[in-house]
């Protein structure tokens, strides 16, 4: 590969995932580097006080000042973007900077946002009190009916925001339904795809316009650092986020985009033994809790809307005991599986919403959304799965399940 090759979408289009994820925006220096080149730098030099000018106008390709642009996040950014089949990427600090900054860099006071109910607690925090914050009016649908969305349609209806497969029920969004739906009428739907990442599933296919990540998730993957990415036309990036986010700074630094461009290399080989890893454990558990929700298992109400959309079920998933008492003495027996409220990780994590990641939500908010006190989440690692099988068996045995 030529030094700028990974750059010139003219071949890098024509590539199959896996070898844009391994190769795609790569631009090696004057070295010849084989790995990206970490770029640990604030600011940018000119040979002449022109060329300082023709950058800052637009006249001249070149970096100004990192919270704008710089190489290692460029060479992310481009990565992301080939891998979701989008024209351009942003990427951001965090996951929720990308939610945020998709969401606000496009709504006004006076426009209104139909939003899926069931999402992390932080977006629902977004959609429920910072944007009427700023006189943008919100409503709440279930998502898994995508009837709710247009019967929601105002005519200042400016955006569709939804999860899908939804933290932390699993609720299913029908993507080309309700994108069809927004389509029609010139609304814009920004998807959040964390859980199932471009690997498993590419919402811009089923005709979603805007794609936000937690790239901290499956992105990484290895629970190293935080970033987050949007997705979206190159007018959407360059004329709406970009001006947004120049100004406002939600900067990913260059470090944390070369965690993550490391990361990538090995994304489709984790996520599909994670995605197999969690099958296997969903149909243990599946004979001994009173509910399970996932998505691959052929009891999930959506299962076949699940499989229509994504290549694989994914490496999340939930499941319900009775109550906070025996969930929390669930997660007290484990040995193996780690309490964490992280997901995306090499590493099996469990954790209970109710108390941790929808904590923020009020308690009839919770129950609006299916989060329950003995709702547990369950993120399958890279172990061997008969390891994590045998602590989950141990673990229900002391609980009485």
């Amino acid at each position: 590969m030529k030094r700028k090759t990974g750059q010139d979408r003219s071949i890098t289009q024509n590539w199959r995932p896996q070898t844009q994820a391994i190769r795609g925006g790569t631009a090696r220096s004057e070295y010849g580097e084989t790995s990206e080149a970490l770029f640990l730098t604030s600011g940018y030099c000119y040979d002449k006080a022109g060329d300082a000018a023709a950058r800052f106008a637009g006249e001249q390709d070149g970096m100004t000042y990192s919270r704008l642009q710089n190489p290692t996040v460029q060479m992310l950014e481009e990565r992301i973007a080939l891998l979701e089949g989008a024209e351009a990427c942003r990427s951001m600090a965090t996951g929720m900077a990308a939610m945020t900054a998709a969401l606000l860099c496009q709504l006004q006071s006076g426009d209104h946002l139909v939003g899926g109910r069931a999402a992390f607690g932080s977006c629902r925090w977004l959609t429920d009190t910072l944007l009427p914050k700023f006189g943008i009016a919100t409503t709440i649908v279930d998502a898994r009916d995508p009837q709710a969305f247009l019967d929601a349609v105002r005519p200042e209806t400016k955006v569709f925001f939804f999860e899908t497969p939804a933290n932390p029920t699993m609720d299913i969004v029908d993507l080309k339904a309700v994108c069809g739906i927004a389509r029609e009428r010139g609304i814009t739907t920004v998807v959040d795809n964390a859980f199932a990442t471009p690997a498993l599933q590419r919402p811009m296919e089923f005709g979603a316009d805007v794609i936000a990540y937690s790239a901290t998730k499956m992105m990484d993957g290895q629970g190293r650092v935080l970033a987050g990415a949007v997705c979206g036309t190159e007018d959407f990036i360059t004329n709406t986020l970009l001006p947004f986010t120049r100004n406002t700074g939600p900067t990913l630094s260059p470090f944390n985009a070369w965690v993550v461009l490391k990361g990538l290399e090995t994304l489709d080989l984790r996520i599909r033994r994670q995605s197999d890893n969690a099958q296997k454990v969903g149909a243990f558990l599946e004979a001994r809790v009173p509910r399970i929700l996932h998505p691959g298992l052929a009891s999930h109400p959506q299962h076949e809307l699940a499989m229509s959309q994504m290549d694989a079920c994914g490496p999340i998933f939930a499941f319900e005991v009775e109550g906070r008492e025996q969930a929390h003495g669930l997660l007290d027996a484990l040995e193996l599986v780690d309490i964490s409220n992280n997901i995306g990780d090499s590493r099996s994590l469990m954790t209970h919403p109710a108390s941790t990641t929808h904590a923020s939500v009020s308690p009839d908010k919770q129950a609006e959304m299916g989060v329950t006190e003995g709702l547990l989440r369950l993120n399958v690692g890279l172990e061997d799965v008969r390891d994590v099988i045998d602590d989950l068996d141990r673990a229900l045995g002391k609980v009485g399940l």
